[in-house]
């Protein structure tokens, strides 16, 4: 049994969703970019061996990470015998939001590891394509009453910030700023520092602290944040 972890994040500079990929080096899938994954150790837990596959690729100070799906599909690797009862390839797969700032990808074991924008991420080995369609899909939902956007914003950050990253991952059409604003201020989770960020020619614009107190008793409640 393996493990295949969906490692976003979001570059707040350039608007951008990322996710992680490795080029495989060996057969099956020779020369394929695929999601960073591992077979679980013997006396090794899958959220370990999930861990172990983000400390082998990725250096970084904060992170969120859940368990996704098992995929097992029949045809998901080559070296499944299609016709004897012998091993099976399922994938136990991880979905994982890291702060893009702090990052630092790591290239041993692999041929090559990048950032791709998900709007153009190629044909993955085995079924990573599937596996990422589905991680992409619990970002959103994730997105929507969780507060795991404050794991990849800075500790300070403006309401511009907040909702520009919202715009990314989901798309423009999501809410209008003004709206998403003054429900947001109105939850109460957000603390206002009094500290202000001049960006261009703009007025200055005020700091923000998410407050985890504040927000504790919206948890896992659903649509707070669109």
């Amino acid at each position: 049994m393996g493990v295949d972890n969906v490692i976003f994040s979001v570059d707040t500079h350039q608007n951008r969703l990322l996710v992680l990929v490795v080029m495989r080096h060996q057969d099956p899938y020779m020369g394929y970019w695929s999601l960073p994954g591992t077979l679980v150790r013997q006396g090794e837990s899958l959220e370990a061996a999930a861990y172990r596959v983000l400390s082998e690729k990725i250096r970084v100070n904060t992170l969120y990470l859940e368990q996704l799906y098992t995929f097992g599909g029949p045809q998901r690797d080559p070296r499944e015998a299609p016709t004897a009862y012998d091993v099976r390839y399922l994938s136990v797969s991880h979905f994982a939001l890291v702060r893009f700032e702090d990052a630092e990808l790591i290239a041993d074991g692999v041929s090559g590891i990048a950032w791709y924008p998900l709007a153009q991420v190629p044909q993955l080995a085995f079924d990573h394509n599937e596996i990422l369609t589905y991680g992409y899909q619990r970002l959103r939902n994730k997105l929507e009453y969780s507060p795991i956007a404050f794991d990849v914003l800075p500790e300070l950050f403006t309401l511009g910030d907040l909702y520009q990253l919202y715009v990314t991952v989901l798309g423009e059409g999501f809410s209008d700023y003004s709206n998403f604003r003054t429900r947001l201020l109105k939850l109460g989770f957000l603390q206002d520092t009094g500290q202000k960020t001049s960006r261009g020619a703009g007025r200055p614009a005020s700091l923000y602290r998410f407050n985890a107190a504040a927000f504790a008793p919206l948890k896992d409640k659903p649509m707070v944040f669109i």
